[in-house]
């Protein structure tokens, strides 16, 4: 078997590749907008909020949960979500160190 391409990138590299990719879809955009602007846990709220299915939503949470940009805990029969302060700080400081590494001054 072939080597995987991701083996050729740093561990630092394919996380943030991962997240990227949490990040690329509006409707998790949304929800992690509405999640930073409640800064409470939010659970059934967000199918009212943004307009979507439930069964959307919960796919969606789910791709965010997986990279752990957020966390869910049971609450009774329903999960209830907030912002992984962790997860999210390690995510902003890696983009931040990105973006912030570009030198305009040396571009052709």
């Amino acid at each position: 078997m072939g080597v995987s391409k991701t083996d050729l990138f740093t561990s630092e590299q394919n996380e943030l590749a991962l997240v990227a990719k949490a990040f690329a879809h509006p409707a998790r955009i949304a929800i992690l907008e509405h999640l930073i602007q409640a800064n409470k846990c939010i659970n059934s709220d967000l199918v009212e909020e943004l307009g979507l299915a439930q069964a959307t939503i919960s796919q969606h949470l789910k791709e965010l949960k997986s990279v752990g940009l957020i966390a869910g805990t049971v609450e009774g029969t329903s999960m209830c979500y907030c912002i992984n302060p962790e997860v999210w700080n390690k995510v902003k400081s890696r983009l931040e160190g990105l973006l912030e590494s570009f030198d305009p001054a040396n571009c052709c």
